[in-house]
């Protein structure tokens, strides 16, 4: 479609040894022009790992065993990222697509200073542009980001945590791309510092109309930044929707539970749930739905039976609320002909926990 930017089409990650770990499993979804795609799910369920394989940045012992990624820029140029390389896949990356890294105090060269880590980006990406006027475009990003031009001296050290995460946003935006992929942006940082952060990025995507992939574990956090959701567990997707939809009819138990885990600031005192049991080993096989075993709804296929997602309609297939794409038995026809139960077909916000 003309407003998809990025998509990824049955994208698989393993990462090579004895016993491969099978990170990332047949993943599809898009990104369209303009939007917030939230990515959300528990540590180690592949969200960094996607990340890096949609910009082609997964290092050995990590690599590519499947699937397509394709680019559609403003200018209708069609670009195959998985078949790019050398220095098609250098001019690609940072110009077209970047990435805001996680832990910006580990992404920033501690030994170099702001300003010659920004000089390193445009002499390998714009090679034309002279000292003065790198130094120009240097003091406008972090003027862009708020913060004082006269940092460009500064080392990473010599800043306060929101303010490396800044100068990592801008050196993202320096080239000024299509898409900035997001992988855990405001982690470790205090709740004030990560609303500036927000903030920031809801403005300045408002400004200059690029497209964000947002990683997190923080659903809630998602819920309230995020046009469109997908929930991962075990290297899948399990559930893609409007954010909205999500949260007013999860359609997956995994989303339930994390929905559930958080207290809603605004309406009555209920008792938080965790989710009982821990991931699977991503080394082994899965027979049928990786989150059975911790599933209150697990049934005689799901040990058995991967779940397939896809949207409403499709006879014989699952189906879930608002178009949402949710891989769950509850919503096969076949295997579950009565359907999921009431909390699976559309509870309130209130009822779960959400904030919008």
């Amino acid at each position: 479609m003309s407003d998809v930017v990025l998509r990824a089409e049955h994208v698989s990650v393993e990462y090579a040894g004895p016993r491969p770990v099978r990170a990332v499993r047949d993943v599809t979804l898009e990104l369209r022009r303009g939007e917030v795609l939230g990515i959300a799910g528990e540590s180690g369920c592949g969200k960094s790992t996607l990340a890096y394989a949609l910009t082609r940045m997964l290092r050995p012992p990590a690599g590519l065993t499947g699937g397509s990624i394709h680019f559609r820029g403003r200018d209708g140029t069609e670009v195959e990222v998985t078949a790019l390389e050398g220095e098609n896949l250098r001019a690609f990356r940072w110009t077209r697509v970047a990435m805001v890294f996680q832990s910006a105090m580990n992404a920033l060269n501690p030994v170099t200073s702001v300003g010659r880590q920004f000089r390193d980006i445009f002499a390998a990406h714009a090679p034309q542009l002279d000292g003065p006027a790198i130094d120009r475009r240097s003091r406008e990003l972090l003027e862009m980001v708020n913060i004082d031009p006269g940092r460009v001296r500064s080392f990473p050290h010599e800043l306060s945590g929101g303010m490396r995460q800044r100068v990592a946003i801008a050196m993202a935006l320096a080239l000024e791309p299509e898409v900035v992929i997001m992988d855990e942006p405001t982690t470790a940082l205090d709740v004030v510092v990560q609303q500036e952060i927000l903030d920031e990025i809801e403005r300045l995507r408002a400004e200059l109309g690029f497209s964000v992939i947002f990683i997190t574990h923080d659903l809630s956090l998602l819920l309230e930044i995020s046009d469109t959701l997908a929930v991962m567990y075990a290297g899948r997707i399990v559930e893609l929707a409007p954010t909205e939809v999500v949260a007013s009819a999860p359609a997956h138990p995994y989303t339930l539970g994390l929905l559930r885990s958080f207290p809603d600031m605004r309406g009555a005192r209920r008792e938080l749930r965790g989710i009982p049991g821990t991931p699977p080993d991503l080394r082994q096989a899965i027979p049928g739905c990786a989150f059975a075993p911790r599933c209150d709804y697990a049934f005689e296929p799901c040990g058995t039976v991967l779940p397939e997602s896809s949207t409403d309609g499709a006879a014989g297939r699952p189906r879930a609320a608002g178009g949402a794409r949710a891989a769950c038995h509850l919503h096969n026809p076949v295997l579950c002909p009565g359907g999921p139960p009431p909390e699976l077909s559309g509870p309130t916000l209130r009822e779960v926990g959400g904030s919008r």
